[in-house]
């Protein structure tokens, strides 16, 4: 399995507009931090997208993705989901609309949001394309196949909504949570890579931060893991620097084999 991650910036991005930081004029390609997103490649070769940020193209692009089999919904604020137009390209030539998966509740949201491509009476004009979702639920703890691999959605709190990390096989990815609850570490438990949310270094209402990222880590006991979901307080070198062995800083365009 291979894992590349798209982004990995907070809500804002890195830069942030309006700022001049140090972090924000690094000329270190790693602190260049689009919204988060990831790109999951089983042994089959099957290509699960997990989140649409609103920067999917170029990341796509970047990332040399030619296909995908998939979607993968965490949750449906805006800085995971507003590049849903993107999938056009992969639903252009596309026998059948591509399933997308997440909670009702993330599916239903994004019904409202983008009706166009889940409604499949709204038929594009002849000569013209539009993207093409076939919603489906997943349930908390429900294991389902997709893309060719074994998928647990895992529950985690994020301010006043919830939201879905998941195990892929080895792989265990949770971004935008607060905490983790006892029953989500039964699941992530044993996965041999951990992606996990890591905001700043002090405590946020509505994430982890990079301690409280850290000792989840270290109670989840993977043999290597990446911090994701990053702000412009930290520079990828200070806070790799600063880490204990085991953990590291992802970065846009990072692939990792699990």
């Amino acid at each position: 399995m291979k894992l590349t991650f798209l982004g990995t910036g907070t809500s804002f991005g890195v830069p942030k507009i309006g700022c001049y930081c140090d972090v924000c004029r690094s000329p270190d390609p790693r602190d260049k931090r689009n919204r988060v997103g990831a790109v999951v490649e089983s042994n089959r070769g099957t290509r699960l997208l997990i989140d649409t940020p609103p920067e999917l193209r170029l990341q796509l692009i970047a990332a040399r993705v030619r296909d995908i089999d998939a979607v993968l919904y965490t949750h449906d604020h805006a800085d995971h989901t507003h590049g849903a137009d993107d999938i056009r390209a992969f639903t252009a030539g596309r026998p059948a609309p591509l399933p997308m998966y997440g909670s009702a509740a993330t599916m239903a949201s994004l019904g409202r949001k983008f009706p166009y491509i889940f409604d499949p009476e709204m038929r594009p004009i002849p000569g013209t394309s539009k993207p093409e979702g076939a919603a489906h639920s997943v349930e908390e703890g429900v294991t389902l196949q997709i893309a060719g691999v074994d998928v647990t959605p895992v529950r985690v709190p994020h301010g006043f909504t919830d939201v879905f990390g998941y195990r892929i096989g080895p792989l265990a990815y949770v971004t935008d949570a607060k905490s983790i609850p006892p029953a989500a570490f039964d699941v992530l438990r044993g996965a041999r890579v951990l992606v996990i949310n890591a905001l700043f270094p002090t405590p946020h209402p509505t994430h982890l931060s990079i301690p409280e990222a850290v000792d989840a880590a270290a109670r989840i006991g993977a043999e290597r893991t990446y911090l994701t979901h990053l702000t412009h307080r930290v520079s990828h070198a200070q806070l790799e620097a600063e880490l204990p062995p085991g953990v590291r800083p992802a970065y846009d365009g990072l692939v990792v084999d699990v």
